[in-house]
């Protein structure tokens, strides 16, 4: 880490060996790469929009629970989406819920974000090992499970 004014290296202390710490710098090193390289939406709404896709009429509230969102905070997000037309809510299961979907735009404006994610994945994962990629991906598993 550098000290902003001189670019001096600060010594970390206890910083180097905090879980959050690390995980903090290297979630910020891999939005600054999606936002350069994917830029329409961000990643958050980028996961939403691929999980509409795998899950056709999932609800608003399964989907806030997989994201970790609260409901209220949900209904903006989608709001958002839709207006923009890629995803509409149509009848659900029930008459008292309302399911996701995605429009014919959406699901080509997936199709080409799917495309910009895979280079931005292939980027930021370029130092580690498939072997590694793998054991990273578990280990993030495991801590999120919590």
């Amino acid at each position: 880490m550098l000290d902003a004014k001189t670019n001096d290296p600060l010594e970390l202390g206890a910083l180097a060996g905090l879980l959050g710490y690390r995980l903090r710098l290297a979630q910020q090193a891999v939005f600054r790469d999606f936002a350069a390289s994917v830029g329409e939406v961000s990643p958050g709404r980028a996961g939403m929009l691929l999980l509409v896709e795998a899950n056709p009429g999932v609800t608003q509230g399964s989907l806030a629970r997989a994201v970790r969102l609260e409901r209220s905070t949900m209904v903006g997000v989608i709001d958002a989406l839709e207006a923009r037309g890629l995803i509409e809510r149509r009848r659900g299961a029930d008459r008292r819920t309302k399911g996701l979907w995605l429009t014919r735009p959406g699901r080509a404006f997936v199709a080409r974000l799917k495309r910009r994610i895979d280079s931005h994945e292939r980027r930021v994962a370029s130092h580690l090992s498939v072997l590694e990629r793998e054991q990273l991906l578990g280990l993030l598993a495991k801590l999120a499970a919590r």
